[in-house]
């Protein structure tokens, strides 16, 4: 059987994200479970209705890579109490034009990282709730990374053993959730 497609999207676009580098600890984990693939999305215009019907190169390859997707795996700081200006964006472009959305039919796993404890509750909170607007299943956990001297290590695995275990458990709940959401693609892949 082949492992289903886990699409990640980072909502930083600093280029030493502390969020990029737990998304890359996490897509270390995934490894085992999905098919792992980081999509870019610090490249795309700012979102214009007037483009939809002739979209911009990187909106079709956005659209593309979550299309390609049977998990999604968000991973994003909190900017004023909401998620970053770059993934609305994002969200915006792959859910356009109406009726054409590429988000709807996914699963997925949002968490977020901060140096505080639970800095990014908002954006994790207001994400989900555009997800399953835009008909994503979401977990329904939240996960609070708090970033700190040791947690990733230089090889970029997760190297607090307690934040790995943590973070695997929602790992494979994501895979279990899209094995039942999506069980008829994972049997044809076999």
């Amino acid at each position: 059987m082949t492992n289903p497609a886990l699409a990640i999207v980072v909502g930083s676009n600093r280029r030493d994200s502390i969020n990029r580098k737990l998304a890359q600890g996490i897509a270390k984990l995934a490894e085992a479970r999905f098919d792992v693939k980081f999509v870019q999305i610090d490249d795309l215009p700012v979102y214009n209705q007037d483009h939809e019907s002739d979209p911009p190169a990187p909106v079709t390859r956005l659209k593309n890579e979550i299309k390609a997707a049977d998990a999604l795996l968000f991973v994003t700081p909190e900017h004023n109490r909401s998620i970053p200006t770059v993934l609305k964006n994002a969200i915006d472009w792959g859910s356009r034009p109406y009726g054409q959305s590429a988000w709807g039919g996914k699963t997925a796993f949002v968490t977020g990282t901060t140096p505080g404890a639970i800095g990014t509750a908002m954006a994790q909170e207001t994400l989900r709730t555009m997800l399953n607007f835009l008909g994503v299943v979401t977990l329904p956990a939240e996960a609070y990374i708090t970033f700190k001297p040791g947690l990733i290590d230089e090889a970029g695995r997760i190297a607090d053993e307690s934040t790995r275990k943590f973070l695997q458990g929602f790992v494979d709940r994501l895979a279990t959730l899209t094995a039942q959401t999506a069980p008829d693609k994972q049997r044809s892949a076999a």
